[in-house]
């Protein structure tokens, strides 16, 4: 009978994400049930739960919050329901013998020390290494913070709420600066640890900039009076059948036409060759509101209407927003979009973070303008709703005639909407 089943990380992961521990969900000596939550596990991309492999008492935890986890890591152990209770009726052990002289097996005494470390940490509260870190930082003592984690040990939260509570209370406890910059620091204002997300974000954008594409951006404006009055007559419609008719749904039925003639776009750069995928996923960057970017993909649009385009994008925008989406929903994309403009912003140049992708549509806000359009001959000045369409690449895949193609191709889709 297997008396210890092993809680161990996803095995697959998004390219390029990275994950950490964020908070264990039991105690260790906590009953499991199986399949209920006991881990969370933040990425760069998503918040995920881990679930108990099967019933039982968490026993060991072998990664502690914030801590970086790989593919398949293993994170801690559960003790099985049935050997729990054996244990439990089983009488007390007589004393332990003297020791033997026989040699310990192989790795023994490594993990005898480990799990005495472990026991020692449980006992006297010491802290993860990022705890230790931000104690430090802040000039704290650990022992009157009181710790909500695993054994009573003190959390990255729990530090952070009692430095708030410090700074509420007027600096009951002074702040200690390790440096003088320090001091400068809590001078000027409030520390703010980066998440995950975040620092994955920030990695990604300077290696994609400096280290593996060329970018250059080609911007092109569209004239959206087709698509306004195309809405305007099917978003009643849409919404009987319990979807939301965006503009954004546009833009991806627009750029499967504009992969179509520019399939380079859709593609990615190996030193071999360019790999053009049969179908079009496209990511769509959804803002998450103080925790940074998400780009959950819509699958396989170039076989999808309008409508399902719309319902699609609403699903999985909403899984998004609510942090429910999974790890395949943010994989395999191979192009995006940024709809900037939904913030305020008329032009920008997103960058291609998710590589090995080749481009990122940007679009900008909605906004009437004055244009000089010639009829029969004649000048005049008419108002039209436009916005600015950008798209940034990798040079290397492309050069600037064939972006601006793109481009061309799907401004003309917008302008010329039909059914």
């Amino acid at each position: 009978m297997t008396t210890t089943i092993e809680v161990r990380a996803p095995s697959e992961q998004s390219e390029g994400t990275r994950s950490q521990v964020q908070r264990w969900l039991k105690n260790i000596g906590e009953s499991v049930v199986e399949n209920e939550p006991l881990i969370e596990l933040e990425t760069d991309k998503v918040t995920i739960e881990i679930p108990a492999p099967a019933a039982g008492v968490l026993r060991e935890i072998l990664k502690d919050e914030k801590d970086e986890v790989e593919p398949g890591e293993l994170l801690g152990r559960i003790q099985s329901a049935e050997a729990a209770a054996e244990a439990e009726a089983a009488p007390a052990p007589a004393a332990a013998p003297a020791a033997s002289n026989r040699p310990a097996a192989p790795g023994a005494e490594i993990r005898m020390a480990a799990l005495a470390a472990h026991a020692e940490a449980l006992s006297t509260g010491r802290s993860s290494p990022a705890v230790r870190r931000l104690l430090a930082e802040h000039g704290l003592e650990s022992a009157p913070i009181r710790g909500t984690g695993a054994g009573g040990r003190v959390t990255v939260d729990d530090v952070l709420a009692y430095a708030a509570t410090q700074r509420t209370n007027g600096g009951a406890q002074q702040r200690k600066p390790s440096a003088p910059k320090e001091a400068e620091a809590a001078i000027a204002g409030q520390r703010v640890p980066h998440s995950g997300m975040r620092k994955r974000i920030a990695e990604r954008m300077v290696e994609s900039l400096l280290h593996t594409a060329p970018h250059v951006t080609t911007v092109f404006e569209a004239n959206m009076s087709a698509v306004i009055a195309h809405r305007a007559a099917h978003k009643d419609e849409f919404q009987k059948k319990g979807v939301s008719l965006t503009f954004t749904a546009y833009f991806l039925a627009a750029c499967v036409d504009a992969i179509r003639e520019v399939p380079e776009a859709n593609s990615r750069w190996t030193d071999d060759a360019l790999i053009i995928p049969d179908t079009v996923n496209i990511g769509v960057g959804t803002a998450l509101e103080g925790k940074g970017l998400v780009v959950p993909v819509v699958r396989s649009v170039q076989g999808l209407d309008l409508f399902g385009i719309a319902r699609e994008l609403g699903e999985i925008v909403e899984r998004a927003r609510t942090d429910k989406l999974t790890p395949s929903d943010v994989r395999d994309g191979t192009f995006t979009i940024s709809n900037h403009g939904v913030s305020g912003s008329l032009v920008a140049t997103p960058i291609i973070i998710n590589q090995p992708q080749s481009a990122i549509l940007g679009v900008g806000k909605l906004e009437k303008r004055a244009v000089v359009v010639t009829e029969n001959g004649e000048d005049r000045i008419v108002i039209q709703p436009r916005c600015f369409i950008t798209l940034t690449l990798d040079h290397r895949v492309m050069d600037g005639h064939r972006a601006n193609r793109f481009l061309q191709v799907l401004a003309e889709r917008l302008e010329n909407w039909k059914d």
